[in-house]
């Protein structure tokens, strides 16, 4: 239980700071956590295809890519729909 927790709490930093470093913000604590988890899948897709290690790991998601991954999704986003 207390991993799930963890990896909540570090999806939602993760999110936050991907979405902030992508030019969006207010998305809310369920938003930063569902970007957060999409942020470490697409980030970690990216480091398998480059080849590049994934590095640290907190709660199961890599921080680094999950951070890369998560301002990716947002930047693919606001180019599809724009900005709010």
């Amino acid at each position: 239980m207390l991993q799930i927790l963890w990896a909540l709490f570090i999806a939602s930093i993760a999110g936050a700071i991907g979405a902030r470093l992508a030019g969006r913000k207010g998305l809310g604590c369920l938003g930063s956590v569902a970007l957060g988890f999409i942020g470490a899948l697409v980030g970690g897709w990216l480091a398998s295809v480059l080849g590049l290690p994934l590095g640290w790991k907190a709660g199961g998601l890599p921080i680094l890519w999950a951070i890369i991954g998560a301002a990716l999704f947002v930047a693919v986003l606001n180019l599809l729909g724009g900005k709010r």
